[in-house]
């Protein structure tokens, strides 16, 4: 069956694709292990020169990215724009530090001279999802290939679109051929890549299930893996919070890309003091938002990436309902045409609901009520997943001292999870091992050599 790009918003195919077969795998691996024997010899300065060539393309042609990530995966236009400017922030990022993050580090030891130097792997997989089908490769893949890394893309199959217009906007960016191919394969074709003696390493932004996959392959054969996987974010509001605002940004928090992002905030624990106000806010933010055209500058609510996940999305609001959850907003399938989910609040949602136990990729709010920061706290941290999580308090202090105590790779204190090229970014638990971004990220996919010279 052919890969297909479909409009969301309308359910209208709009091109087919034949997936790869075996010999045409296989040919463009063994042109990808060729091209990156001759990257990894460029310097820094080449390297960086190129990647900054991406970045003023990426900037070009935005508003064609832009358009084509909206048609294809359903993001509002003013989102997908800012995607493609955050693409072009990283490569930025890497193009002026990659050098400084991998420099020789000499180390005093018994021997006359001793060293740490960063070398590439290879050539590295991406296995990335289509909620931020730009970014989600860039971020992997700039500080990869920066580092001397070839890098070949396995997108979602619903993007096939933003795959090739990626190995594209490379080429044309001037970097030397097949150093960045993207495969059309299937997810069950990608087992055998991941095994492929020509793949050293192997990248992944996923679900867990699907983690779990790829670590069990990369592992049967050695192979490095970095694993950025689902989440259940903690929104935690304190009763000294400003409601108004803090709800205006829960608003965001929740429905950044419809929800469909992993460190969406996901389960909001509110002290009860302030709950039936914080509620009442939120649902009035909510009633404000226009459905309609993604590519609409009015337009708050656009369709879910596909129909199917949406489909999975209120099945997990009905078994919540059913289990004792309340339902203040939302909740039901929208129109006829296209894949659009009313964005949803429910309340008195508590461990053991499918709202609080399981990641709801979309427009939904769980609303979880406790009597104070130390249950905030315990029932944050009663979850499978450890992606990111936030605290929302006048007292800054108090508010780093309860994000502190939250199981995640990021916490904020009064401001919404995000991914930051200075920072490093990652989970633990079920949310995946590894890190992207900042030094660390860079560190992933390099043989950190010791050199001792006497």
């Amino acid at each position: 069956m052919p890969m297909q790009s479909i409009n969301p918003a309308t359910g209208q195919i709009i091109q087919s694709f034949a997936i790869w077969q075996t010999e045409e795998i296989d040919a463009a691996l063994k042109q990808v292990e060729s091209a990156q024997a001759e990257w990894a010899s460029f310097s820094f300065a080449q390297r960086s020169g190129l990647m900054l060539n991406l970045a003023q393309l990426f900037r070009q042609r935005s508003e064609e990215y832009a358009n084509l990530i909206t048609e294809e995966m359903g993001k509002l236009l003013k989102e997908a724009r800012a995607e493609i400017e955050k693409c072009a922030l990283g490569c930025e990022h890497y193009a002026n530090q990659a050098e400084s993050y991998l420099r020789d580090e000499m180390i005093a030891s018994d021997a006359s001279r001793s060293l740490v130097v960063y070398q590439p792997l290879g050539t590295v997989l991406c296995i990335m999802p289509w909620n931020f089908p730009f970014w989600q490769l860039i971020r992997a893949a700039a500080p990869a290939m920066m580092a001397g890394n070839a890098v070949v893309l396995k997108h979602a199959s619903n993007v096939p679109r933003c795959a090739l217009a990626l190995e594209d906007a490379f080429h044309q960016a001037g970097f030397p051929e097949h150093v960045f191919c993207t495969l059309m394969i299937g997810a069950e074709q990608a087992q055998a890549v991941i095994a492929d003696r020509r793949i050293a390493a192997v990248t992944l932004t996923g679900s867990s299930a699907a983690g779990r996959k790829v670590a069990a392959i990369a592992g049967q054969h050695l192979k490095k893996c970095v694993l950025e996987l689902g989440g259940s974010d903690p929104f935690i509001v304190l009763d000294d919070a400003d409601i108004e605002s803090t709800a205006k940004q829960a608003l965001v928090a929740r429905l950044q890309n419809m929800g469909q992002s992993c460190i969406a905030a996901k389960r909001f624990i509110l002290i009860d003091t302030i709950a039936d106000a914080f509620v009442a806010q939120l649902k009035m933010l909510f009633s404000q938002l226009q459905i309609g055209d993604p590519k609409h500058k009015d337009t708050g609510i656009a369709p879910m990436a596909r129909e199917d996940l949406r489909t999975e999305l209120h099945t997990q609001v009905e078994r919540s309902l059913a289990s004792g959850a309340k339902l203040v907003f939302g909740g039901n399938v929208i129109g006829a045409q296209g894949a659009y989910y009313a964005p949803t609040i429910l309340d008195q949602v508590q461990p053991g609901m499918a709202a609080f136990d399981e990641e709801l990729f979309g427009p939904v709010v769980a609303i979880v009520r406790v009597k104070n920061a130390e249950e905030a706290i315990q029932l944050a941290n009663r979850t499978q997943f450890g992606l990111g999580g936030s605290v929302w308090t006048r007292d800054a202090m108090l508010g780093e001292a309860l994000a502190r105590q939250i199981h995640a790779g990021s916490t904020f204190v009064n401001g919404i999870v995000k991914s930051d090229p200075r920072l490093p970014f990652g989970g633990i638990k079920e949310s995946g091992y590894g890190r992207e971004l900042s030094y660390h990220g860079i560190r992933e996919f390099v043989n950190i050599k010791t050199v001792w010279i006497k």
